[in-house]
């Protein structure tokens, strides 16, 4: 399985195509917008200059990561030789369920096709296609190039045979797979989620200000990063998505999203790539300063 192809050019996606072309596998790159391809190129480009920096890998090494890479906004085009297909779109169910349709009409009949879909049913999504034991989950983190983790996620019917290939080929690529069951927010998220949740609430409910919950986390439970500002850099529409989907999917209130959050996404306050959630972002600054929302 040489060939793979990337669906989606956005952050996930071109890390994603980042990760397989530098372990040596020839990539499609494939977006509906050329300019969103530039970006992940140029992107790329920046992350691997940052790597030679770091002396981590070699002029040569980058020069043979740009050349396994190709970028197609034709989808037949791009995913007609792929051993492996991956959907990194946007996390819309209605927009996944119509490019795995798709695919089963364009991909090879051998081809296995995954998505990197942080909370979206893997079952749901393998019966959009005539061929729901070669469909599978691939969750990687963010930043892929730098996350060692991928959480695979076996639909209802994934067959045991794409399972063991695709975590062999997880560790190929230097990372450390592990295989969860289709259930919302498989893992990762089940946990990480209601932590980020509850430590809105606490904010909400006047237990602890923005800087104090997040200092506890990360001096007390050594955390890298406390859930509030790690909300932020999520983006907290997908906090609240992802929360909707675990107190739909399961029906326990305890999954419930903060008023807060709600009120906050309502607001088009996203976090980071808003310039404002529970902190204030501007551009070429790295300082943490609390949103003055949430100041004493």
């Amino acid at each position: 399985m040489q060939q793979v192809a990337i669906i989606g050019a956005g952050t996930m996606g071109n890390g994603i195509a980042h990760v397989f072309a530098q372990s040596g596998f020839k990539v499609n790159l494939i977006d509906i917008s050329g300019p969103a391809l530039e970006k992940a190129l140029a992107t790329i480009t920046k992350n691997l200059d940052r790597q030679l920096a770091k002396e981590s890998i070699t002029a040569d090494v980058k020069a043979q990561t740009l050349a396994n890479l190709s970028t197609h906004t034709d989808m037949a085009e791009g995913v007609k030789n792929a051993g492996l297909i991956i959907e990194a779109a946007t996390e819309n169910i209605q927009l996944k369920l119509k490019i795995f349709a798709e695919l089963d009409k364009l991909a090879p009949a051998e081809a296995i096709l995954a998505t990197n879909t942080s909370s979206i049913s893997i079952t749901q999504i393998a019966a959009a296609t005539k061929r729901p034991t070669q469909v599978i989950g691939m969750h990687f983190m963010n930043p892929v190039p730098v996350m060692k983790l991928v959480e695979i996620i076996n639909g209802y019917a994934t067959g045991k045979a794409v399972t063991e290939q695709i975590t062999a080929l997880s560790r190929q690529l230097g990372k450390v797979p592990c295989v969860v069951n289709d259930y919302p927010g498989f893992i990762a998220n089940r946990i990480l989620m209601p932590m980020i949740n509850e430590a809105i609430i606490s904010l909400y409910e006047g237990v602890a200000g923005v800087e104090e919950i997040d200092t506890v986390m990360k001096l007390g439970m050594a955390h890298p990063m406390g859930p509030l500002q790690l909300a932020d850099f999520i983006g907290l529409d997908v906090c609240l998505y992802i929360m909707r989907v675990l107190h739909e999917g399961l029906g326990n209130p305890k999954y419930a999203p903060c008023p807060l959050l709600v009120n906050m996404v309502n607001a088009g306050f996203l976090g980071a790539k808003s310039g404002e959630g529970f902190y204030k972002y501007e551009a070429g600054s790295k300082d943490l300063k609390v949103s003055t929302r949430f100041k004493v």
